[in-house]
């Protein structure tokens, strides 16, 4: 017998913190609540934590300044999650080509199981195969999440929320301010990474990465190769002979009969996962015909989803713009750090780069975290509220950390002082991320 549609979905759970979505931001901030001693549902749509740092990624940047001096900006959870990697393997630190800092470079699959570890250390219920499919909200307060499980529809209630979602995903059910990427300013393109065994490193680094670009323009000019993007980049990992890619261009947007729809929009998202795929094995096929050192080299995976930069931005208390960024502005409130540049992977060939001064760094303020039409919601990771500029430098894995890390402490301190997150100390928050090893000042 068929089972009726349900009208009244059960109560699943309730919590003091309710995190949406586990990439590095909401795991770090379910983490971060549950050791403060919250009770916490963290919600996850794949079956694994992580996000795009275990689904697409394998590097953390951020953790460190470019310019001639390498300086450590990141600490707490982040922290944590690096020595977790490194109690099941090599963990590597190597610079990147484009001098955007020291990058720590992981193997993904164990990142599974770190997260997983920390969250469970942290006594958070984790919630996988999960999504978000509506929100009650009351005065500005969420109440309760309606949330798609195997199991059907379910209730989840909770005291404050955390977006963490990547997309904005409860702030978008929830009907509070957003703006949509692509809509006012351009929305960065998105990118399917790949992974190739048997690659010989000693002649791969017999030639320079400019020499490899040429090698890209050159195969993409002959009309022999689709290569939409022309100064991909190609890297080592802890496994020896293996190499992994950031290199394919998927567009992120369009116009729609006069609507613009991004990578939120089902169909559009559908099409661009094929489409990356498509790229992936033809970027493949021109590393192992043009670049040396990939004579034997075999495609070994793919991203287990497409590299997602921006689809919508959050309204917040402040919003983060380019001028904060380049000008290396630094807050009363901030509760992290970033000497990223701006990184904007743009439709065409390149991508643009613009830096911050020499060994300075842009201040991450608090109230970036606090949805502006929302009394119990914060948001972290690359939903936060800034403009896209600001966006392109701010969305490393290590300032996502933190931000998830501040998001995380100071609902555990709204709820334990019976306020909103928007009433929590500046001061005490700050104090409180510096006692678990954040990074609020650049060191000396």
């Amino acid at each position: 017998m068929p089972r009726p549609l349900t009208i009244d979905p059960p109560l699943l759970a309730q919590a003091d913190v309710v995190v949406v979505g586990s990439g590095t931001a909401g795991s770090s901030a379910a983490i971060a609540a549950g050791r403060a001693g919250a009770s916490v549902l963290l919600i996850e749509k794949q079956g694994f934590l992580g996000g795009t740092s275990t689904a697409v990624l394998d590097t953390f940047y951020g953790f460190y300044t470019p310019g001639s001096r390498s300086l450590k900006i990141a600490g707490g959870v982040p922290d944590d999650v690096v020595e977790g990697l490194r109690r099941h393997g090599p963990v590597v630190e190597r610079p990147n080509t484009y001098g955007a800092g020291t990058g720590v470079t992981y193997n993904s699959e164990h990142l599974k199981l770190v997260w997983e570890r920390l969250a469970s250390e942290a006594d958070v219920r984790v919630l996988l195969h999960a999504f978000v499919q509506a929100a009650e909200v009351r005065d500005g307060r969420v109440e309760e999440l309606l949330v798609a499980t195997k199991a059907g529809l379910v209730r989840v209630r909770g005291r404050v929320f955390i977006d963490a979602s990547g997309d904005a995903d409860l702030v978008h059910h929830a009907g509070f301010g957003y703006e949509l990427a692509g809509a006012e300013d351009p929305a960065q393109t998105l990118t399917t990474t790949f992974r190739m065994v048997n690659v010989d490193l000693a002649a791969r680094t017999s030639i320079s990465t400019h020499e490899m670009h040429a090698l890209m323009g050159e195969a993409a000019d002959s009309g022999d190769y689709d290569l939409p993007r022309r100064e991909g980049s190609d890297h080592i990992t802890p496994v020896e002979g293996m190499i992994a890619t950031v290199m394919t261009r998927v567009p992120s947007y369009r116009e729609q009969d006069g609507v613009v729809v991004n990578a939120t929009d089902p169909e559009l998202l559908a099409e661009a996962e094929m489409a990356g795929r498509r790229q992936a094995v033809e970027y493949a096929r021109f590393l192992h015909d043009k670049v040396p050192g990939y004579e034997q080299a075999a495609l070994v995976a793919l991203s287990s989803q497409i590299g997602v930069r921006e689809t919508r931005r959050v309204y917040g208390d402040y919003r983060l713009t380019r001028e904060d960024v380049l000008g290396a502005r630094r807050f009363d409130d901030e509760i992290g750090l970033c000497g990223a540049p701006i990184e904007d992977h743009h439709l065409g060939a390149d991508t643009k780069w613009q830096y911050l001064p020499d060994g300075e760094v842009v201040g991450i303020p608090y109230r970036t975290l606090l949805v502006r039409d929302s009394a119990n919601t914060l948001v972290a990771g690359r939903c936060f509220s800034a403009t896209h500029d600001a966006h392109a430098s701010v969305r490393s894995m290590a300032q996502t950390m933190s931000m998830g890390q501040a998001a995380g402490s100071a609902a555990a301190l709204a709820v334990t002082a019976g306020l909103e997150p928007r009433e929590v100390d500046a001061g005490r928050l700050r104090d409180g991320l510096r006692g678990m090893g954040a990074v609020l000042e650049v060191p000396a």
